[in-house]
């Protein structure tokens, strides 16, 4: 299940819904318009393997680590973000719900920087 964030503006959501992406948003779908930061992770415990994609820079932390959800940071314009959010989607290394769960993933023009479950350090992949 793809969330997003508040801060995704509904342009770039419907973008990704003319890619035949489904998403669901805060304060719509899910939760309530201006959930706090700290109310977001009681809220992915309550939904079915989430990856939450947002703009704010807090959701990059390793210590928000978990196996049942993923959080991606979207370092990107915000004209940008539905692209960002599709090429991750379609990255070898995040492509399935599987492969993102545990990891607080950062997305970056220049590639992807993450971290994940039980692993000490930071990686980074380049886009393909």
């Amino acid at each position: 299940m793809n969330v997003l964030d508040e801060s995704v503006p509904n342009d770039q959501r419907i973008q990704l819904t003319r890619w035949r992406v489904h998403t669901r948003k805060i304060g719509v779908d899910v939760g309530y318009l201006g959930i706090l930061d700290e109310n977001i992770m009681p809220l992915l415990h309550q939904l079915t393997r989430p990856t939450f994609f947002s703009r704010d820079k807090d959701f990059y932390k390793p210590t928000l680590r978990h196996a049942d959800y993923c959080l991606v940071w979207l370092d990107a314009a915000s004209h940008e973000t539905a692209l960002y959010i599709r090429r991750l989607l379609g990255h070898p290394a995040f492509n399935t719900e599987a492969k993102r769960l545990g990891h607080v993933i950062h997305v970056t023009a220049n590639g992807v920087h993450y971290w994940r479950l039980r692993v000490a350090s930071e990686q980074s992949s380049a886009w393909l």
